[in-house]
């Protein structure tokens, strides 16, 4: 891959160096994490590595199994992926690079002894090259969206077959790589395989000229719940006097949305008082819903805190709870790993990400919880998955929070529409599982057919 485009990208992001630098240190004040081993996002390693195992037995080439999460959602995707990677090669040794504290942090949940974890090389030349040459990877799986120019160069050069699985590319991301065509159709073109969740994902990456080898499905349909945690949500609900209503994986400004909604449509009461009911017409029935609000991201947790409490509201945080407190206007899930307790404690859920203009969370997670979404209008990162859900009647979209919050409300008070929309919640997840064998199997075909060395 040699342009005068990728010249000047490579000038670039060399430059931008100084400021990736400061932009960590500053996330770092928030999240730990992102202070740790800042060397290896640009390819230095202070610990030397121990002798080698293949990537198999019987092939005798290779080294490491790599694989690219660069966030939470993509090491979770990764996780489903790894299990039947492991069952084919059991001798194998996973690479597992990140971009995110959050995404590292899931990540050392999947190492076993031998694994190795490491930050994702910043894409400058000398980074890629000096990462390639530490370790020597077989194959380089990137997961859903991570295609970066240099990455993908470097590993041309050294023989490194790279694919992209779970592959996604919305309509918006696809309309901005067309803009820098000269840089990311040799980036795409240069995989060796793209594996892609949907048909509307694969014809987008075509247009960028991947190489789609096979429409596979979404990986994330495949995880299974943490089968305790939603039986002791379940168990929560069942005792709850109210229908519990959940903003899921909100983001930014979405919290604010909520609040003045709800502090329109509460009844008039005095704070420190009983728990104030939301009027009829915000809830269709005539007795309160507890609201439930987990932010996507962790360093959020304080500020979503402060707005809830500076606008006079109750806020019991999950973190200092041991069961859900009665007496609180709402909750606030503000613990890691416990999305599965958080659903099944939820009647219905509200989208997170959906909406601002961010694109959407994914709701698979929610469907597999048996727990009914209502999504607002912006759900192009998954778009597909989206309309599918509503088709299978597993959710629901209204124009913006008010309405949303409303239709909330209605669902979880028509228990008929309740106990149908979770039958065709858990119908709608366990239609589309089956994508981690196919890719694994993908993957095996891949290998099988076309040698590799060991760089």
């Amino acid at each position: 891959m040699s342009s005068a485009a990728l010249w000047l990208y490579s000038l670039l992001v060399w430059l931008a160096q100084p400021l990736v630098r400061r932009k960590l240190r500053r996330r770092a004040r928030a999240e730990k994490g992102y202070a740790t081993a800042v060397a290896e996002r640009f390819g230095y390693y202070a610990r030397p590595l121990d002798s080698l195992m293949p990537l198999s037995s019987t092939s005798g080439q290779g080294s490491f199994l790599w694989i690219h999460a660069v966030s939470l959602g993509e090491t979770r995707a990764a996780g489903i992926l790894l299990a039947e990677l492991r069952a084919q090669w059991p001798d194998m040794r996973l690479l597992l690079t990140h971009g995110t504290a959050t995404g590292r942090t899931e990540g050392e949940r999947l190492l076993l002894p031998g694994d190795i974890q490491v930050w994702q090389p910043w894409d400058t030349r000398g980074a890629v090259e000096r990462f390639l040459r530490k370790f020597h990877p077989a194959v380089g799986i990137l997961m859903e969206t991570e295609v970066w120019p240099n990455l993908v160069a470097g590993c041309q050069a050294r023989g490194v077959p790279l694919v992209l699985a779970n592959a996604r590319l919305s309509e918006k991301s696809l309309a901005a790589a067309l803009r820098i065509a000269s840089l990311s159709r040799p980036a795409y073109g240069g995989l060796r395989a793209v594996w892609a969740q949907t048909d509307a994902d694969a014809q987008r990456l075509r247009q960028l000229g991947a190489p789609v080898q096979g429409v596979l499905g979404n990986l994330k349909f495949d995880a299974e719940p943490d089968a305790a945690l939603l039986a002791q949500g379940r168990e929560w609900r069942a005792a709850c006097s109210r229908p519990v209503l959940l903003l899921a994986s909100s983001r930014e400004g979405e919290e604010a949305l909520w609040l003045q909604n709800f502090i329109k449509n509460r009844a008039p009461a005095q704070v420190g008082q009983a728990l104030p009911a939301i009027n009829a017409e915000a809830n269709q029935a005539p007795q309160a819903v507890q609201w439930l609000i987990v932010p996507r991201h962790p360093q959020r947790f304080d500020e979503v805190f402060a707005l809830l409490s500076s606008a006079g509201l109750r806020v019991a945080r999950r973190s200092q709870w041991g069961q859900p407190p009665q007496d609180a206007d709402v909750w606030l899930g503000d613990t890691l790993g416990e999305m599965a307790l958080y659903y099944g404690l939820a009647d219905v859920a509200l989208l997170g990400g959906s909406f601002a203009p961010l694109g959407g969370q994914n709701l698979i997670e929610a469907a597999a919880c048996g727990c009914p979404v209502v999504m607002g209008p912006h759900t192009f990162n998954f778009a597909e998955v989206a309309e599918q859900a509503r088709g299978a009647g597993a959710a629901v979209r209204v124009a913006n929070m008010a309405e949303g919050m409303l239709a909330a409300g209605q669902w979880a008070g028509d228990r008929a529409r309740l106990a149908l929309g979770r039958v065709q919640a858990e119908a709608f997840s366990t239609a589309h599982r089956g994508a981690a064998a196919r890719t694994a199997a993908a993957l095996k075909a891949l290998l099988a057919t076309r040698p590799l060395r060991a760089g």
